[in-house]
């Protein structure tokens, strides 16, 4: 009988997605109010996860586990994607501006290679976490930061092209059923889902962390502009 671990993640999720979304970086981000550094440092994070996620998750599919290799999906990989990103924000030595990820995205990129060795099966909580959460809104997100930062095309955006994936909608079909095909009991799944949850608290860790970023780059903005226009102010009166 299947455990429909899909719609298990769905529920068991709902209340830390919320939250995720209702972080000040995200509500920033999706109301157009980002800044090409702060947009910068959340790919180094990015990378620094999904290198931890795909290097783990394809050496365990090709070494033959069979709950890893039923979300094996190297359609949805985005390190290369996250490569031409920093190389266009940072230039031909991108890799060395990963030094400036946060203490919470190496924390996050730790607990998904430790999982990786103890308990490979908590690995699709992770997965379902961040890809499908990156394939769902990539297209909607895509054009925020096209337009905050004043971006043409992919260039700076490759991390929400999903170029292998002709239909997304049939797509996350075949992902929930190759979930709920798992060889897993019950108390697995309900490890998986805590994992889920897990993974969205380091994602709400990086946003808290990538928020205080913005809310600098904005005092600064702002800062000139008060101090633009108390100058011109000055000015005026003489």
């Amino acid at each position: 009988m299947s455990l429909a671990l899909a719609k298990q993640l769905k529920e068991g999720t709902k209340k830390s997605h919320t939250m995720a979304e209702n972080t000040g970086f995200v509500s920033c981000f999706l109301k157009g109010v980002v800044d090409k550094s702060t947009y910068k440092n959340l790919l180094i994070d990015l990378y620094l996860v999904y290198s931890a996620m795909e290097d783990e998750i394809e050496t365990l599919s090709k070494a033959g586990d069979p709950v890893v290799q039923s979300i094996f999906f190297p359609e949805l990989n985005r390190v290369q994607a996250l490569k031409k990103d920093l190389e266009f924000y940072c230039g031909a030595d991108w890799q060395n501006s990963l030094n400036n990820a946060t203490p919470s995205a190496k924390a996050y990129s730790a607990r998904i290679r430790s999982v990786a060795k103890d308990s490979p099966e908590l690995l699709v909580g992770h997965h379902y976490t961040r890809y499908i959460g990156d394939l769902s809104g990539g297209q909607i997100l895509k054009n925020i930061a096209q337009k905050a930062l004043n971006l043409s095309g992919s260039n700076g955006l490759n991390f929400y092209e999903f170029n292998l994936i002709d239909d997304e909608k049939q797509f996350k079909i075949e992902y929930r059923k190759r979930l709920d095909s798992l060889k897993i009991n019950q108390k697995m799944v309900d490890l998986i889902v805590d994992e889920a949850n897990l993974a969205f608290k380091f994602n709400m860790d990086m946003f808290k962390e990538l928020e205080g970023n913005l809310i600098a780059a904005i005092g600064k903005v702002l800062f000139g502009f008060l101090t633009r226009k108390s100058r011109k102010g000055s000015t005026e009166s003489v």
